[in-house]
């Protein structure tokens, strides 16, 4: 099997290709520096610049499947500018790929684009399934709608496809839990906002492996990736502290204070989603991490 991941050289795109490596699954990627084309049999790269709609044709040749990983990071102040930026980088990607397969004669079977559960209308009491048509009534809520329209399209060229929305990513070499684990190793850390909101959180290996199923059982539709253990805000900076072995003693960040310091980004920490894991578990992926302080000691 042979799969083409746009966005192969981030944090999940590595750990995706690192699976599929371990599969016997060869990885063509795309990228927009040609300092970081490899031209491996098993890791091949091949350019592309989508601003200008430039794209090497060859990266599709005798692939089974397109992993869409592209995306501008959200951890990033959100200014006008930068919130074009975040939608164009993963719809305009995904729209350079579409227009380029509809003009070839190339047929791939299976396109399994990333997704987010930041769609979920943020709540302390509702359990969301892949079911749940509700739309979050803000900037992450429109960027999911538009990414997933994007993947959508290329039913159009009878391909299958599946989105694969993922929660919050603990890993050890970038993401969200670095610059939580900061403060607290300070012993400085404390909960945000009420420390009531949900946190559906995924170990990176375990994301991957979701990854890795879909692609290789050939699902289609919707597939949260978040681990069937999800957490509060709260349990979650207690949780890394007791890894780390220090103290939260200082009170909550008030919501308030968050909004001022990230405006609308703070969205990201105070918006609360409790998100299901069953449809992915009933498809037969067996998680690795289930509980948040396994997951923890394995990467702290």
């Amino acid at each position: 099997m042979k799969v083409l991941i746009t966005g192969a050289t981030g944090l999940i795109g590595k750990e995706i290709t690192r699976k599929c490596h371990q599969a016997d699954i060869s990885v063509n990627y795309l990228t927009t520096s040609k300092d970081k084309i490899e031209n491996k049999p098993e890791f091949k790269g091949f350019y592309w610049n989508p601003e200008q709609q430039e794209i090497d044709k060859s990266c599709f040749n005798d692939v089974d499947a397109i992993i869409h990983l592209a995306g501008a990071s959200i951890a990033e102040r959100w200014t006008d500018s930068y919130k074009k930026e975040i939608i164009s980088s993963r719809v305009d990607t995904a729209a350079l790929l579409y227009k380029t397969l509809e003009a070839s004669e190339i047929e791939i079977p299976n396109f399994i684009s990333a997704s987010a559960i930041g769609i979920y209308p943020s709540s302390l009491q509702k359990l969301y399934t892949e079911e749940d048509n509700g739309v979050d009534d803000s900037f992450l809520g429109e960027v999911v709608v538009k990414w997933e329209e994007a993947a959508n399209l290329f039913t159009d060229l009878g391909m299958e496809v599946s989105k694969v929305r993922i929660g919050l990513v603990l890993a050890k070499d970038g993401g969200a839990l670095q610059k939580m684990k900061e403060p607290i190793s300070l012993n400085v850390g404390t909960a945000l906002g009420s420390g009531k909101q949900w946190q559906s959180w995924i170990h990176l290996q375990d994301l991957a492996g979701v990854f890795v199923h879909v692609l290789q059982n050939k699902l289609s539709g919707t597939y949260n990736a978040v681990a069937p253990g999800p957490v509060t805000n709260k349990e979650l900076i207690n949780g890394i502290a007791k890894v780390l072995g220090k103290s939260i003693w200082l009170p909550n960040v008030p919501a308030i204070a968050l909004k001022a310091a990230l405006g609308e980004m703070s969205a990201v920490v105070l918006s609360s989603q409790l998100v299901s894991a069953e449809k992915i578990i009933a498809t037969g992926y067996d998680f690795q991490f289930k509980n948040l302080i396994k997951a923890l000691e394995d990467i702290l």
